[in-house]
C-alpha cells in the first residue's frame, strides 16, 4: 500500500481480523492469570520458602493484570525471516501466548520488538509492514500501514501523532507505543552502562528513564531480582505522579523514593547559603578527618588475665596496631579488627607459654573487658550523629577538621548559633542528612543496588549525588535532568560534573532537544528565558506548532480562565507562587479542585499547585498566576519560571497584574 494508510480506507473485514486477534489476546492473557492465581506455595515446605513463594506469585498475577482501557498491543510487524518466530508478530506492553504456548503478543522489549520503533526504509531491519494500531479507550478503532520494503519515505504517522497528543488525566502514562529512535537508543542502554540524558521539556526524558528501568529488568531478571532497582524523584507528589508507568508494563517490584526518604526526613530550617557549603563536595574530605580524629594515640598496653597468668601487649604495640589500621578500613570494621588483633597477640603469647588456645578463645578475649576497655579508649564507638553534632558545636574541632578545605568564613557559616544540648535532642536539617548519610558509609559500607534512576538530577547537591553513587557503586544508574531547569543553589552546571560525584565517570552523556508534547509556540516562549538561565543549551525544538496554545493576559481572573479550561477536555494545573496557594483555592470556591502538597497522592482533573512542586508533572491546560512574583521567590527564580512555564501540553495561559519579567516582554 503506497503511503501510510488509516483503517477507513481499508476493508472492514481486516480491522474486524485485528479486533478478534486482540480479544483472543485479551482471553489468552485472562487465562495466564488464571492459572498463576491456581498456583500454591503449600508445596514449598518449609514457611519462609512458602512466604518467598507465595510472594512471587503475587507478583507474577499482579504483572499479568490485564488494563481493559489500555491497548494491549499496539503494533504488529509483517517479518520477511520467519527464524522461530511466526512471520506476523504482534508487539505490546507484555507477552501473551495461548494455550500451546503461541505467542499471541511480544513484549515491546524482546529483542526482535526492536524493529517496530528503529526499522526505516533505508533499513527495514527485515521488516515488510509495520502497522499502528489506534485505539479508543480499549476498543481497537483503526490502523496504519507503512511500507518498509519499498524504500520511500511514507510521511509522518497520524496514529503516533494523535497519540502523542492525546489529552490526559491523572498520573503519567507509559509511552511505550510511541518511543522514538533515539529513545528507543537509550532505553536499550547495556546495563553496565550508565547513561546521563539532557532533556529538554517535553521530551520525554522521565519516560524514558522509568523505560529503560523496565527493560532492563526485563532483560536481566534474574540479576536485578537480587540486585533491585530503585526510582529517586523530586518528592512524593512526583512519584505519585509517575506511579502508574511500571505496573502498566508488568514491573511492580520497582523501589520508589525521594532524596529525603532515602537519606531520613529531616526538616530543621536552614539559611540556602549554609546550605549550599554543606552540599559541596569539599565536606566529604572534612567528615573523613572529623570521624578520624576520634582515634587517641594508645599510651598504654593490654593485660588480659587467665586464671593465674597475666598476658600482656605492649603499649608500642598497641600503636602499631591502630596505626596500621587506621585509613586503611572502615571505621567500625577497623574497631572490631583492633579487637581481633589484639586478642591474636594475647594468644600468641598463651602458646608461647605452652596452652593450645582455638578461634573460640580468641573471640573470648576479643569480647572480654579489659579489651573492649582499651579499643573503646582508643578507638570509640560512635554513631553518624555524634560526629556531625561535634563538628557543628565545636569550632575547634571544626577547624582541625576543615584545615584548608573551608574557609574561615565557611565554617563561621557552618556553626550553629546556639547549639543543641547533646546529639540525640539535635534537629537536623536536609543538607544534614546527606552528611549523616556520608559518615554512616565511612562507618559500615553502604548496600549498593544494580540500577538506579535519578530524576531531576540537576537540583541535587555534590554530598546527595556521592549518597545516591554509593548505593549503585556495583551497579548503573540513569541520570535524568535538565540544565535549564536547576532551580536550587547548588544546582549543577554539568553533567560531567555530575556523573563524577555518583561514582560513575565513564557515563555517557546525551542530550535530548525534539520534544512531543510541549507545543512549539509554548516552548518558544519558554525559551526566551534561556539565554539568562542556561546560555550554553541548545533551544529545545518541537514537533507540535500549537498555534494558538499560548495565550498571555493582563489582569486576568483565575477563575474565568479555569472555567475556559473546564470546558476542554484534559488536566488542569493553576501553577502560583506558593505563598498564593491559598488565597487562589479559595478563588475557586464552588470548583471541584485539590491544592497539591509535598505528599500528594490524590488525583483530581484540577489542581491548584506551588510552583517550587511542579517539576517533572504535565497538564494538558497550565494556568500560571503572577510570573513576577515566581521569580522573585528566590534566588534563581527565572530558571523557575522557565519549569513552570514548560508544564503545558495543550494550552498555557498567563495571568499578571504586575509587569512580566523583562525576558519575556
Amino acid at each position: 500500500m503506497p503511503g501510510n494508510q488509516l483503517a477507513p480506507d481499508i476493508p472492514t473485514d481486516v480491522l474486524g481480523d485485528e479486533r478478534a486477534h486482540l480479544a483472543q489476546s485479551r482471553a489468552a492473557l485472562k487465562a495466564m492469570r488464571e492459572h498463576a492465581q491456581s498456583l500454591s506455595a503449600d508445596a514449598a515446605g518449609d514457611w519462609v520458602s512458602q512466604q518467598i513463594l507465595q510472594s512471587l506469585l503475587d507478583q507474577r498475577v499482579a504483572a499479568l493484570a490485564d488494563h481493559p482501557d489500555t491497548p494491549l498491543f499496539f503494533g504488529r510487524l509483517d517479518r520477511e525471516d520467519h527464524d522461530d518466530l511466526p512471520g506476523v508478530i504482534y508487539v505490546g506492553r507484555r507477552h501473551v501466548h495461548d494455550g500451546a504456548s503461541r505467542p499471541l503478543v511480544i513484549d515491546w522489549r524482546a529483542p526482535v520488538s526492536r524493529a517496530f520503533y528503529q526499522a526505516s526504509p533505508t533499513d527495514p531491519m527485515g521488516v515488510v509492514r509495520r502497522r499502528r494500531f489506534g485505539y479508543h479507550g480499549g476498543d481497537l478503532t483503526a490502523f496504519e500501514d507503512e511500507p518498509l520494503n519499498e524504500g520511500a519515505d511514507f510521511g509522518p504517522s497520524q496514529i503516533l501523532t494523535e497519540e502523542i497528543e492525546r489529552p490526559r488525566t491523572g498520573p503519567m502514562r507509559d509511552i511505550v507505543a510511541t518511543i522514538q529512535p533515539d529513545q528507543d537508543e537509550i532505553v536499550r542502554a547495556a546495563l553496565t552502562q550508565t547513561v546521563c540524558v539532557q532533556g529538554a521539556p517535553g521530551t520525554g526524558k522521565t519516560a524514558v528513564g522509568l523505560h529503560r528501568a523496565a527493560y532492563l529488568l526485563f532483560t536481566h531478571r534474574e540479576k536485578l531480582a537480587r540486585a533491585g532497582v530503585m526510582i529517586v524523584g523530586p518528592n512524593k507528589a512526583f512519584l505519585s505522579y509517575i506511579s502508574s508507568v511500571l505496573p502498566a508494563l508488568g514491573e511492580v517490584k520497582v523501589d520508589q523514593t525521594t532524596v529525603a526518604e532515602l537519606l531520613g526526613e529531616h526538616d530543621a530550617p536552614e539559611d540556602p547559603l549554609v546550605a549550599a557549603v554543606k552540599g559541596d563536595a569539599r565536606m566529604a574530605k572534612v567528615l573523613e578527618r572529623a570521624l578520624w580524629l576520634h582515634i587517641v594515640k594508645p599510651t598504654e598496653g593490654l593485660v588480659y588475665t587467665r586464671g593465674v597468668h597475666r598476658f600482656r601487649v605492649a603499649d608500642y604495640e598497641v600503636r602499631e596496631m591502630v596505626a596500621s589500621l587506621r585509613g586503611t578500613t572502615r571505621y567500625g570494621p577497623g574497631r572490631a579488627a583492633l579487637a581481633q588483633r589484639l586478642a591474636h597477640q594475647v594468644l600468641v603469647r598463651m602458646e608461647q607459654r605452652g596452652d593450645s588456645p582455638d578461634d573460640r578463645v580468641q573471640d573470648a578475649v576479643a569480647r572480654s573487658k579489659p579489651v573492649k576497655q582499651l579499643v573503646d579508649s582508643v578507638w570509640p564507638k560512635l554513631t553518624p550523629a555524634q560526629v556531625l553534632f561535634r563538628l557543628l558545636s565545636d569550632a575547634e574541632f571544626l577547624a582541625s577538621a576543615a584545615r584548608s578545605d573551608l574557609s574561615a568564613e565557611e565554617q563561621e557559616a557552618l556553626l550553629w548559633r546556639k547549639p543543641y544540648r547533646s546529639w540525640k535532642s539535635a534537629r537536623w536539617s536536609a543538607a544534614d542528612a546527606a552528611l549523616l548519610d556520608e559518615l554512616a558509609d565511612l562507618i559500615e559500607r553502604t548496600a549498593s543496588i544494580g540500577h538506579l534512576v535519578v530524576d531531576e538530577a540537576q537540583d541535587l547537591s555534590e554530598m546527595q549525588l556521592r549518597a545516591l553513587g554509593r548505593r549503585c557503586r556495583t551497579g548503573s544508574a540513569t541520570v535524568l535532568g535538565d540544565l535549564a531547569q536547576g532551580t536550587t543553589p547548588w544546582s549543577t552546571r554539568s553533567w560531567a560534573t555530575v556523573l563524577e560525584h555518583l561514582g560513575q565517570d565513564s557515563g555517557e552523556v546525551t542530550e535530548l532537544t525534539l520534544g512531543f508534547r510541549v507545543p512549539r509556540e509554548v516552548l518558544d516562549y519558554a525559551a526566551r528565558l534561556l539565554p539568562a538561565i542556561a546560555p550554553d543549551l541548545a533551544p529545545p525544538r518541537s514537533l507540535r506548532p500549537g498555534q494558538g496554545s499560548l495565550a498571555v493576559r493582563q489582569g486576568g481572573e483565575v477563575a474565568d480562565a479555569v472555567r475556559d479550561a473546564l470546558a476542554r477536555e484534559g488536566s488542569i494545573g493553576v501553577i502560583v507562587p506558593d505563598g498564593m496557594a491559598g488565597a487562589v483555592s479559595a478563588s475557586l470556591d464552588g470548583v471541584p479542585h485539590a491544592v497539591l502538597g509535598p505528599d500528594s497522592t490524590e488525583e483530581h482533573r484540577l489542581l491548584v499547585i506551588p510552583a517550587t512542586l511542579a517539576k517533572g508533572l504535565e497538564y494538558d491546560h497550565v494556568i500560571v498566576v503572577e510570573p513576577a512574583d515566581i521569580v522573585e521567590a528566590e534566588p534563581r527564580g527565572l530558571a523557575r519560571l522557565y519549569v513552570v512555564l514548560t508544564r503545558a501540553v495543550t494550552s498555557l495561559t498567563i495571568l499578571h497584574a504586575k509587569p512580566l519579567p523583562a525576558q519575556l516582554a
